[in-house]
Formats: structure tokens, sequence, C-alpha cells
């Protein structure tokens, strides 16, 4: 037998990842008993990705340390999957879902962008269970939903009613062309640009990483040498009152919530959910920050977006529990359904789950 049981349909558990270029979360979970709750965690676990050679490994200690038998695993990751393959610039290992399955056992291993799993996670979006940071506008219309969120890269995705049901599309928003909102920021571009980056993506300043560019840039526009190299040693400097991590902090939220208008602008959202990311640890800078005036600096559109509300998410188990509601609604074969041959992974776009060759 393999080293995955097979699933007990009768209490059908089964593993949701989340995998980041900085952590993995990996829960053990089921359907929930009803009501708002569509999945329960059972186990829940944090990774630090480069303590650990494959995402392979990971996975394997955690089916090792909760005792029990798994063969389907839907991964949430940012990126695409391209012959078996996930396409992402941040992860520090490569992932081949055939390889995957094969190395652990696994009868059914499926993929789901990261912010398309995050869209899917409708139990964690209460208002009760978030922060409100467009004070004054709490109330929102039918329609899509933005989900955002700044952590290792920027990813987006849009949460669209369709009929009793919705339809989650998945986006490569952090790739899109950076686009300065002021003569700051021009510079910034510039220097970048100047440095040998033909395309300069949103990301590269609205990320975790990009707060660490954004600070590293204003450093050099001082002509000053940047001393800081971490996104939480830049906040803390910020704290404290150090001119330049402030302005860094401060810009990094008018950034936020000007791309936050651009894609509500585009998608036609009627509200916006932050999805974690590096924006939990900035939340005290974002009233400081001018970044519901750039949300809201999209010319003809403005009286728009003055009726979408933008809520923080805090729940660091968002994207497994999205992962997981995906899987329940889209993922699992029905009765009589063939399985994959071996060597096959899955992947999932646009809230459909398509075989990989």
């Amino acid at each position: 037998m393999s080293a995955a049981a097979r699933l007990n349909t009768a209490t059908p558990q089964f593993i949701a990842a989340d995998v980041g270029g900085t952590h993995t979360r990996v829960g053990l979970v089921r359907p929930g008993n009803g009501g708002e709750s569509t999945v329960t965690v059972l186990a829940h676990r944090k990774y630090v990705c480069a303590d650990y050679p494959s995402l392979a490994a990971i996975l394997a200690e955690f089916i090792a340390s909760n005792g029990v038998g798994i063969d389907h695993v839907v991964i949430a990751c940012a990126g695409v999957v391209l012959d078996d393959q996930v396409i992402n610039s941040n992860l520090p290992w490569r992932i081949s879902l055939s390889e995957l399955r094969r190395e652990l056992g696994l009868r059914q291993v499926l993929f789901i962008n990261d912010f398309q799993a995050n869209a899917n996670a409708a139990q964690c979006m209460a208002p009760n269970d978030s922060t409100l940071l467009t004070p004054g506008v709490s109330e929102s219309t039918p329609g899509p939903v933005l989900v955002i969120g700044p952590g290792t890269g920027l990813g987006a995705a849009v949460r669209i009613p369709h009929g009793k049901t919705t339809v989650v599309l998945p986006t490569e928003a952090g790739h899109t062309a950076f686009a300065p909102g002021n003569s700051r920021e021009v510079e910034m571009l510039s220097l970048a640009q100047q440095r040998g980056q033909t395309h300069v993506p949103t990301e590269h300043f609205v990320s975790g990483p990009g707060l660490v560019n954004l600070y590293s840039a204003l450093c050099t526009l001082n002509g000053v040498e940047p001393s800081l190299r971490a996104p939480a040693a830049i906040t803390e400097a910020a704290r404290r009152g150090e001119a330049i991590a402030r302005e860094a902090v401060l810009t990094f939220c008018a950034l936020l919530g000007s791309v936050i208008g651009d894609l509500a602008v585009i998608s036609g959202a009627k509200s916006v959910f932050i999805a974690g990311g590096i924006l939990p640890q900035l939340k005290d800078f974002v009233p400081e920050s001018e970044f519901h005036a750039r949300m809201l600096d999209k010319g003809a559109m403005r009286p728009v977006l003055e009726r979408v509300p933008v809520r923080l998410i805090e729940n660091e188990r968002l994207g497994v529990i999205g992962a997981a509601s995906w899987y329940l609604e889209h993922g699992q074969y029905e009765p009589g359904q063939q399985e994959s041959e071996p060597g096959d992974g899955a992947t999932a776009p646009a809230n459909r789950q398509q075989k990989t060759q």
C-alpha cells in the first residue's frame, strides 16, 4: 500500500495547503457541519519554506505527524500550471504536480491559484471577522468582490455572483506594470528602469519584498545608504519616526490604495477584502496614509468607488479554508468518475478542474 491510505468516504478528510514564497500553511480538513461553516480544520501547521528541500517534504512531515492516511491534496499557490509545472518566481523550490503525486503516493493532487482560493473562503469574510479600512463606508451592494493581498508577491482574484453560485476569476495582478501616481513615484520607477528592469511589475513595490525595494529606492533618491533589509525592520523604524522608513511605509499604503482602486474599476467590484500578507503589520499606518484618497482618485469613477468598502481579513487559515472550500464544491470525483492516470496532476483555472497533460 502507498504511504497514503485510501480516503474514508464516511469521514472525507483531505489536505489543503496554502503555499507561499516564505511560509506554507497546511491543514487537515473535512466538510463543515452545516450553517455558515463549509469547512472544518482538524489540524493546522505553518512551515518555513526555506527549512525544507521541497513541498513533498513538508506534506510528508505533516501527514506523518498527524497519523492519518490521506490520498487527496489540494494546493493553493500563486502562479499558474504550465505542462505540469507551477510557474511562480517566488518559491524556493520547483513544484511538479505529477512528481508530488508519485512521491507521496497520492490519488489526487489539485492546484488552485492562491487568491482564487482566498476568494472562495466566504466563511472568513463576515464583517465581524474583519477590520474596516474605509471609515464611514461599511455597507456594500451585491456584485463582484475583489480579494487582494501583498505578501511575497501581490495576489488578487475576483468573486463574481453567477445565479445561485459564484465564479472566481484568478489574476496575476502583481505582474502588471507599475503605475506611479506622483513625481516621487515616477522617480522610483525611473530608478528601477535605470537598474536594467525593462518591465517593472506592480509587486516590485507593492508586496513584502516590495516594501524593501521601496525603502531602498527612497534611500537612493535621498542620497543615503539603505540600512534596513526586511519589512519588519522598516516598519519598526517607521514607528520610531525614522523619516525614510516612515515615508516608505506611508507610500506603500498609498500605492496599495491606488492598485485597489484600479482593480475595482476594472472588475466592477462592490466590496474589497485584503487578505493578510504584510498589511496586518502596517494597518495602524493606513489611516495616516493616502490609502483611501489614492483608491478614490480615479477621475469619473470616484463616486462609484466612494461606495466600495475595504476590509482587512486577519486569518492565517484563509488560504487553507478557501482551497478546501473550492475542493468540496468543484474538485471531488463524482461517483463512477475514473481516477486520473498515474503521473497526472490537475489544475483549476477559473473555477474549472482541468487535467494537465
